[in-house]
């Protein structure tokens, strides 16, 4: 029987992490050496963590402010609707780099994975009739993937929509993060969801999105199988804001 994998949560400057790694410690040294690039690249730029939407940024800047500026400008939003998605990403690479045959990193529900064996991803869509009811099933061959979600409903970040979820799934962990907060925007009431799918299936990179609003679910692009969620602690691993309503 294969070993079961273990996760251990890492927190850093009000980001909640949940990692899966033989080489944890280069991943949460990235984690803390990308932030501090980040915050000084924004100290020097305040323009870039204040916009609501994209905003240029020169050849020379910080690799982290590139992509997240790039998956903005993909997407229609500003570049710190990238943010956990790209830190998830560069935390997992560098895991990867360390030696680890795997590596899975969560960032407030923002998933980056990069995995030898199957592994389930639950989506949690909070006070909705589905709840944690649903999951993707990824299997290796699909990895290096993205699975970023955001909700109107959940989280104390920023949202212009009242989307129970919004779940993009990309090979990039910017460009999926960013996707996923443009179209948590997009949705207010269940009879936006048929158009927002349009929308974000429609950009370059996004593979799917499956939006969840009340008890109407929408699906669009090319996504990992749905299966039944079955973990009986769900809730312990949401790494949801304490603020959530």
């Amino acid at each position: 029987m294969p070993a079961r994998r273990t996760y251990r949560r890492f927190a850093h400057k009000g980001a909640n992490f949940r990692i899966c790694c033989g080489c944890f410690a280069a991943v949460t040294e990235e984690i803390v050496r990308r932030r501090a690039v980040l915050e000084a690249y924004i100290e020097a730029h305040a323009d870039f963590a204040a916009s609501l939407g994209p905003v240029g940024v020169a050849a020379d800047a910080p690799d982290v402010a590139r992509r997240m500026a790039r998956a903005a400008e993909a997407v229609g939003v500003g570049p710190m609707a990238a943010v956990a998605g790209t830190m998830a990403q560069l935390a997992a690479e560098a895991g990867i780099r360390a030696g680890a045959d795997e590596a899975i990193v969560e960032n407030g529900g923002d998933v980056f994975l990069i995995c030898r064996k199957a592994v389930v991803v639950g989506l949690y869509a909070g006070g909705s009739a589905l709840g944690g009811q649903l999951a993707f099933a990824v299997e290796p061959a699909e990895t290096p993937l993205a699975v970023c979600s955001s909700s109107g409903r959940m989280g104390h970040s920023l949202s212009l929509g009242d989307c129970d979820l919004a779940t993009v799934v990309a090979r990039d962990g910017s460009l999926a993060d960013a996707a996923a907060t443009r179209a948590a925007n997009l949705v207010a009431a269940p009879d936006d969801i048929d158009a927002a799918l349009a929308r974000i299936a429609a950009i370059e990179g996004v593979s799917g999105v499956l939006l969840v609003r009340g008890d109407r679910v929408g699906l669009a692009g090319r996504l990992p199988p749905l299966v039944r969620s079955r973990e009986p602690d769900l809730l312990l691993k949401v790494t949801r804001d304490p603020r959530t309503r």
